[in-house]
C-alpha cells in the first residue's frame, strides 16, 4: 500500500470517527431540553397572570381582587425569584445543579396549590412567591448546567433553550387560559413540575459538580453520557481536572475573587445586558399588545392577539437557537437593540400624534408592524442570549454567585418594570414611556459595540482570558525569577 492510500485511509477513518463523534451530540441536546424545563415552569409563572388577571377581575375566586391588588400579585412572582436567586447561590455548590433543579419542584408544587386553594389575596400572594422563588433559582442553576454539559460548538445554541422554554410557558398559559377558568389553568401549571421531577431522573448530574466534589469516576461516566462512546472523554476529563486545579491553586476568598479583573468586567457586562433586556421595553410592548391591535383597526379578540405574540416569541427564539453558533452572539444582540430602538421609537410616535389629536387613520399599520417586528427581534436577541451570556462569562470560582447576581439583577428589574410600568404611562403618558425605552436601546447599541465580548466557540478559558484573566498577576521580579525547578527557592 502507497503512503498516499494510507493517508487517505487515515483521513476516511478519522472522518468517520468525527462523524460519529457528532452524532452522539443528541444526549447533550436531550439533556439540554429537560432541564431547561425549567424555564418552561418560570414561563407559566410569568404568564399566569396575563388570563387569570381577567378571571380574577371576574370574580372567579370568592373574594373581591382590587387593581391595587392584581398589580401585586403580579408584582410579587419576581420579587419571589430575586429571594431564590442568593439562596441557590449559595447551595448550587453544594447539593448539586440536578439534586437542587429537583428540590425547586417542591416550593413550585406549594405555590400553585396556594393559588388553587387561596381563601385571599394574601394567599395567591404567598403562591406566586413560591413559584417566583423557584423560577428565580432555576433561571440561575439551568444556564449554568447547560453550558456545563455542553461542547463549545453546541454551547450558544443549548443556551438559548431557557429563553425558549421561558416563551413556550408563556404561550401555553396563554393557550390555556383561553379555554379553562383560572383553576383549571392553575392546576394544569401545577402538573408541569410533576413531569419535570420524572424526567429529571433520566439525565445525569454535571460532570465538573462530581469533579468539584472529588469524584472522577461518576464524573467520566457523566461525561460518556454526553459525548457518547466515541467522545474523547480522558483527554477532556483531564483538561477540565487542569482547569480545576489551577482554580483551585488560585482560589481567594469571595469577595477577593471579585476584585479581578475577569470578574468584574463578567459582572458588568452580566448586570448590563440583564438591565437592557428588562428596560429595552419588551414587558410595555407585551403589556400593550391588546391595545396595540385594537389601535391598528384590528377585530381579533384579545385572548387571540396575545396567543400570536406568543407564538411570534417561540418561534423566533427557537430560531436564535439556530442561528446563534453560526453568527455569533454579538451579532444579534447587535441587530436586535438597534430594531428594538426604532421599534419603540416608531410606537411612541404614533401614540404621541394620537394624544394630539393627528389623523393617524392612514398610519395605523406603523404600531402593529413595530411590535412584530419587536417581538421578533427581542427573541432573536435580547431574549435568550442574557441567559446563555452569564453562563459563559464568569470565573469558575464566581460562577453560582455572580450567576444569581445577575438573575437577581434582573428579577428586580423585572419587578419594577411589572408594578411601576402603569404609574409611568399616567406620569409622562404612554409616548413619552416607549421614548425612555428607546433611549435605553440606544445607550445599549454603544455598550453591545463596545463592551460585550464575542464568546462564539471559545472554550471557558480564553473566555476568561479575553476578559483579563492573568492580568492581575504580578511580574515575577528578580526575589521570586529564582525559583529552581522543584518549586523551591
Amino acid at each position: 500500500m502507497t503512503l498516499e492510500k494510507i493517508a487517505m485511509t487515515q483521513r476516511a477513518m478519522a472522518e468517520e470517527q468525527q462523524a460519529r463523534i457528532g452524532n452522539q451530540k443528541w444526549t447533550q441536546y436531550l439533556a439540554a431540553f429537560i432541564a431547561t424545563i425549567g424555564g418552561f415552569i418560570a414561563g407559566t409563572a410569568l404568564g399566569w397572570t396575563a388570563p387569570a388577571g381577567p378571571m380574577m377581575e371576574n370574580n372567579q375566586y370568592s373574594f373581591v381582587i382590587s387593581n391595587e391588588s392584581l398589580a401585586w400579585i403580579g408584582a410579587c412572582m419576581p420579587l419571589g425569584a430575586m429571594l431564590g436567586c442568593p439562596v441557590t447561590a449559595g447551595l448550587v455548590d453544594k447539593l448539586g445543579r440536578k439534586n437542587m433543579m429537583i428540590m425547586l419542584c417542591i416550593p413550585t408544587l406549594v405555590g400553585w396549590a396556594m393559588m388553587i386553594w387561596a381563601e385571599s389575596v394574601a394567599w395567591i400572594c404567598a403562591g406566586r412567591l413560591l413559584t417566583g422563588f423557584a423560577s428565580g433559582s432555576l433561571s440561575v442553576i439551568v444556564p449554568l448546567y447547560t453550558s456545563e454539559i455542553a461542547e463549545k460548538e453546541i454551547r450558544g445554541t443549548l443556551g438559548t433553550y431557557f429563553q425558549l422554554q421561558v416563551t413556550g410557558g408563556i404561550l401555553f398559559t396563554y393557550i390555556v387560559g383561553s379555554y379553562f377558568d383560572v383553576f383549571g389553568l392553575t392546576i394544569i401549571c401545577a402538573i408541569i413540575p410533576i413531569v419535570y421531577v420524572a424526567l429529571m431522573v433520566l439525565i445525569p448530574e454535571s460532570p465538573n459538580f462530581h469533579l468539584m466534589k472529588g469524584n472522577v469516576e461518576k464524573a467520566r461516566l457523566s461525561l460518556r453520557y454526553f459525548r457518547g462512546p466515541y467522545g474523547t472523554v480522558d483527554q477532556e476529563l483531564s483538561i477540565m481536572q487542569d482547569s480545576l486545579a489551577k482554580t483551585e491553586r488560585e482560589r481567594v476568598p469571595l469577595m477577593e475573587a471579585f476584585q479581578t479583573t475577569p470578574a468584574k468586567r463578567g459582572l458588568f457586562i452580566g448586570l448590563g445586558v440583564m438591565l437592557l433586556q428588562q428596560f429595552s421595553g419588551c414587558n410595555a410592548v407585551i403589556f400593550y399588545a391588546t391595545y396595540i391591535f385594537k389601535e391598528a383597526g384590528s377585530a381579533m379578540e384579545p385572548n387571540t392577539s396575545t396567543i400570536i405574540v406568543g407564538i411570534m416569541s417561540v418561534i423566533a427564539t427557537y430560531v436564535s437557537t439556530l442561528i446563534v453558533d453560526r453568527l455569533g452572539r454579538k451579532i444579534l444582540l447587535l441587530s436586535s437593540i438597534v430594531v428594538m430602538a426604532i421599534c419603540t421609537l416608531l410606537i411612541g410616535a404614533f401614540f404621541y400624534m394620537k394624544a394630539n389629536e393627528y389623523d393617524v387613520s392612514s398610519i395605523g399599520f406603523i404600531p402593529l408592524t413595530s411590535m412584530c417586528v419587536f417581538i421578533v427581534l427581542f427573541s432573536l436577541g435580547f431574549g435568550p442570549i442574557p441567559w446563555m451570556l452569564i453562563g459563559e462569562i464568569f470565573p469558575a470560582q464566581i460562577k453560582g454567585t455572580a450567576c444569581s447576581v445577575a438573575c437577581m439583577a434582573n428579577w428586580f428589574f423585572a419587578f419594577i418594570v411589572t408594578k411601576f410600568f402603569s404609574s409611568l404611562v399616567s406620569a409622562i403618558h404612554i409616548y413619552n414611556t416607549f421614548w425612555l425605552f428607546t433611549l435605553f436601546s440606544i445607550l445599549g447599541t454603544f455598550f453591545v459595540i463596545c463592551i460585550v465580548p464575542e464568546t462564539k466557540g471559545k472554550t471557558m478559558d480564553e473566555i476568561q482570558e479575553m476578559l483579563g484573566a492573568g492580568s492581575d498577576l504580578t511580574p515575577p521580579t528578580h526575589a521570586n525569577a529564582s525559583i529552581d525547578t522543584k518549586g523551591k527557592y
